[in-house]
């Protein structure tokens, strides 16, 4: 049977034919892609005619089709459902994608044909969409090498694949921790626990052929079990698994990976011309240098380190009335809080989980875009990545949008976190190429036959991964390399941060938060205390984000730490970090900075995003609710549409009429004075 990866797919929406795929067929494709990539740059490379925009750069766009075809659907697997022989491919992959990558970027005669254009570029007669992808066509290989010469060149080669192999290790050294690690619960350690919990803990137990009920290293287990759990000594020790996924030594250890990560960036950064890795990695975000950055964390971090500290007052008095000395320790948060939002606002998670079905979640991700961009999902029954995983077709007016897939539950070989991912991007080069986009989630999975309940976190999440969702399926612009969320990276969460204020809409939650027995809407006092509750603890939320992203930055700048647990303590010292409070991703297990250069020096991001998020949605309130039609329309077509045709900053102003500052954001946080 011909290779099902290199044949032309007949499958519906031209679907990878999961079905049909084997492991054995990736290294063959592979292999196969990178040698037809390779002939189609030497053909741009090698042609005697003068370089043209056509003959140059909108070939290069085209020409690595069938290599994308192959990664995206390998990648989605490997990260989707893992297994041995997958993990040895991405060992094995890395290298090679990293050593082609280079080799076109460093190939002269290509870059030549490039350099000519740009200085021709004003006599070119580029519309604004040719001139940005002629823009970043060039800074791309100029920030690869392209302009080193000799040592340098060659030794630049030998860092991005050397820090190709080790984002693989550290990221299959993560999921190999939590993969393994359990804690069984006996019938005696389940105090405190709600039914959902338990349930899922049991469902968790069949999965890991265990005896009993078990708490997993995933957060949807993890977090609740912190949260409810009347035994300290098992809040500790999971908690203390949790936060040391990466540290637990051996063969799996992070600590010593960071640290040459680390090193090897900051080399990649001075060979390039530049200080230090965060000066090289801001140049082409929003926010320009890390001064700005910081200069925004630390806006927020003090009032939101206030609120902390005034909310470990009161729960540490809580805890000593329980008859337990001593401080807050981080295992203790999460439990007291929960006691004290119930007493507080009335309000457990026990009682709202029950409103907040997956299925009922994801029609209100559905409606609420339809009722701002006109858009219609239609369950579709195709082969996917996995059997838990399933498909829409996204339309509008009848004529065929996207295809969106959802792969929502928790399973041991599937990389913690949630994602958005594209195993097809739009374009209109060569044809009117439609996405296909994929959300993944970690949510817990019921047993059999009972419906998947999600915390209000969880569906939070869910709708945050439907903005970017969104922002891939209504891209409108011709090039790829600028399509749908290939944009500034403190921009890309802009789309997806805002869409999650559409949870918080009261007449969403109406409609949709229907309970999973009764059937019955969530009643009007239950939404009333739940949205009055929006900003709960929101200074522990801000303080651990916050911490995450100062060592982050402090990592990139200036010299890199030869050990980064010190230097991550150093940091978390120096700004006086909360007791009871640690950091949302500790450096062993920090995949959004290890993993990859996404996230390196760039974790701030998120909250740079949440700047223009709380500014964006207020245009809706100010222009009369949530759902303005023309304000919609603007949001499409400045942002959601745009890509990156534009610069980050020029999009948003044609949105907004002006760049937001920080006042939305530390009103929407509960943090303002």
């Amino acid at each position: 049977m011909p290779n099902p990866l290199l044949a032309d797919w007949t499958t519906p929406f031209g679907l990878p034919p999961f079905d049909l795929i084997s492991d054995d067929d990736f290294e063959p494709a592979l292999d196969a892609a990178l040698s037809d990539a390779r002939a189609n740059i030497a053909a741009i490379s090698d042609n005697p005619e003068p370089p043209t925009f056509e003959n140059t750069i909108e070939a290069l766009e085209l020409a690595e089709d069938l290599l994308g075809r192959v990664l995206s659907t390998f990648f989605n697997l490997a990260g989707t459902d893992a297994n041995p022989a997958r993990e040895a491919l991405q060992r094995t992959f890395s290298p090679k994608i990293s050593a082609y990558s280079s080799e076109i970027t460093l190939n002269q005669a290509l870059f030549d044909r490039i350099e000519t254009l740009w200085a021709a570029r004003g006599d070119l007669s580029l519309n604004d969409e040719q001139a940005r992808v002629l823009f970043l066509t060039r800074r791309s290989f100029v920030r690869s090498g392209a302009q080193l010469e000799g040592i340098a060149r060659d030794r630049l080669t030998d860092v991005k694949a050397r820090l190709a192999t080790l984002g693989t290790q550290f990221t299959q050294n993560t999921l190999a921790e939590e993969r393994t690690w359990v804690m069984d619960l006996g019938e005696d350690d389940l105090g405190g626990l709600p039914d959902f919990l338990v349930a899922a803990a049991r469902a968790a137990g069949e999965e890991k052929s265990r005896p009993g009920p078990v708490i997993t290293l995933s957060r949807s287990l993890i977090a609740p079990f912190l949260q409810f759990s009347d035994r300290r000594d098992l809040r500790e020790a999971a908690w203390l698994a949790w936060t040391s996924r990466g540290a637990m030594g051996g063969d799996t250890d992070n600590r010593a990976i960071a640290a040459e990560i680390l090193a090897l960036r900051h080399e990649r950064a001075q060979l390039l011309g530049y200080d230090d890795f965060a000066e090289y990695k801001l140049e082409t975000e929003m926010a320009g240098t890390p001064d700005a950055v910081e200069d925004l964390l630390m806006k927020v971090w003090t009032p939101a380190r206030a609120a902390a500290e005034a909310d470990a007052n009161v729960l540490r008095a809580m805890m000593h009335a329980d008859g337990i000395p001593g401080q807050l320790e981080p295992w203790d948060w999460r439990y007291y809080s929960e006691k004290r939002r119930v007493e507080e606002h009335d309000l457990n998670e026990a009682e709202l989980k029950p409103y907040l079905q997956l299925d009922r979640m994801i029609e209100a991700s559905f409606s609420c875009a339809k009722r701002l961009f006109g858009i219609e999902a239609k369950p579709i029954d195709v082969p996917l990545n996995h059997d838990d995983a399933r498909a829409w077709e996204i339309t509008r007016d009848g004529e065929h949008l996207a295809v969106f897939i959802g792969d929502y539950f928790n399973r041991g070989s599937k990389r913690s976190g949630a994602w958005c991912s594209a195993l097809r991007s739009q374009r209109k080069l060569g044809g009117d190429v439609r996405p296909i986009v994929i959300n993944v989630c970690n949510f817990a999975k019921p047993p059999a036959g009972a419906p998947a309940l999600l915390s209000y976190d969880d569906a939070r999440t869910l709708f945050h991964e439907f903005g970017h969702a969104l922002h891939q399926m209504l891209s409108n612009v011709n090039y790829e390399s600028i399509s749908g969320t290939s944009v500034a990276r403190d921009f890309v969460e802009l789309p997806s941060q805002l869409y999650e204020h559409w949870l918080e809409v009261p007449e969403v939650l109406a409609e949709f938060a229907t309970h999973a027995e009764t059937g019955e809407p969530m009643p009007k006092d239950i939404l009333d205390r739940l949205l009055a509750a929006s900003t709960y603890d929101m200074g522990f939320q801000t303080v651990e984000y916050i911490a995450s992203a100062l060592v982050d930055l402090d990592f990139h700048r200036g010299d890199p730490p030869s050990d980064p647990m010190q230097r991550q303590a150093e940091v978390l010292d120096r700004i006086d970090m909360p007791h009871g409070v640690a950091m949302r991703h500790a450096t062993p297990h920090f995949s959004h900075v290890f993993a990859g250069d996404g996230y390196s020096s760039g974790y701030y991001s998120y909250m740079w995003s949440e700047v223009m998020d709380a500014d964006a949605f207020d245009a809706f309130l100010e222009a009369g609710g949530a759902f303005d039609e023309e304000t919609a329309r603007r949001l499409e077509t400045f942002i959601l549409s745009a890509g990156g045709s534009s610069d980050a900053s020029e999009l948003y102003t044609a949105f907004r009429g002006r760049m937001p500052g920080p006042e939305a954001l530390l009103k929407g946080r509960g943090l303002a004075a």
